[in-house]
C-alpha cells in the first residue's frame, strides 16, 4: 500500500476544499484558489478538516495514481496557505536581470537582452547587492507554475561544466570539469 497515499491531508482553518463534478478538486485559501483534476478511479473524501485519497483496486496504475494525487493535493492546500518561493542567480560577469511588473530583462551574455513574461499568477522580484550576484525571486500559490517558470528561466543559459557560469538555483551545486591539461 502507498504510504504516502495512505497519510490524510489536513486542511488548516481558512481553507475550503470542495470536490466537484467531474472529480474536480477546488482548494481556497488566503493566498487564492486552485483546482486540480483528479483520475476517475480515485475517490476524495473530505472529512472534518482532513482530505483522504482512496483507491478502488491494487493494480499498478491506482498504486501509483494513489500517492501522486495525494502529493498534489498536498501542494495544493500548502500552496493556498503559505504559497512557494523559488530563488534563482545569475553567475557571471555582466549577467544582469531588472524586472517591470511581470516583465523580467536578463542580460545573459548574449549580443542581445532576453524579454521575459512571467505569468499573472506568479510574483517576479530581482535582486542586485554590490559583490553579490543578481537574484531573481519567483512567488506563487501554484507549485507547478512555478517549476516550470523557473526551469525555462534556468534554460536561457544553463550553468556550464568549466567555469560555472549561468543561471542556476540558489543553493544548486554545479560540478565542474578539469580544463585542458597542457602536457609535454
Amino acid at each position: 500500500m502507498s504510504r504516502i497515499g495512505k497519510k490524510p491531508v489536513t486542511v488548516p482553518a481558512g481553507v475550503t476544499v470542495t470536490v466537484g463534478k467531474d472529480n474536480v478538486i477546488t482548494i481556497k485559501g488566503p493566498k487564492g484558489e486552485l483546482k486540480q483534476a483528479i483520475d476517475r478511479d480515485i475517490t476524495v473524501e473530505v472529512k472534518d478538516s482532513e482530505v483522504v485519497i482512496n483507491r478502488p483496486t491494487d493494480q499498478i496504475r491506482h498504486r501509483a495514481m494513489h500517492g501522486l494525487y495525494r502529493a498534489l493535493v498536498a501542494n495544493l492546500v500548502k500552496g493556498v496557505t503559505d504559497g512557494f518561493k523559488a530563488e534563482m542567480e545569475l553567475v557571471g560577469v555582466g549577467f544582469k536581470a531588472a524586472n517591470t511588473g511581470n516583465t523580467l530583462d536578463l542580460a545573459l551574455g548574449y549580443s542581445h537582452n532576453i524579454i521575459f513574461e512571467i505569468p499573472k499568477e506568479l510574483k517576479v522580484a530581482t535582486l542586485t547587492e554590490k559583490g553579490q550576484n543578481p537574484k531573481i525571486i519567483l512567488e506563487s500559490s501554484d507549485k507547478q507554475l512555478l517549476g516550470q517558470v523557473a526551469a525555462k528561466i534556468r534554460s536561457l543559459r544553463k550553468p556550464e561544466p568549466y567555469k560555472g557560469k549561468g543561471v542556476r538555483f540558489v543553493g544548486e551545486v554545479v560540478r565542474k570539469k578539469a580544463g585542458k591539461s597542457a602536457g609535454k
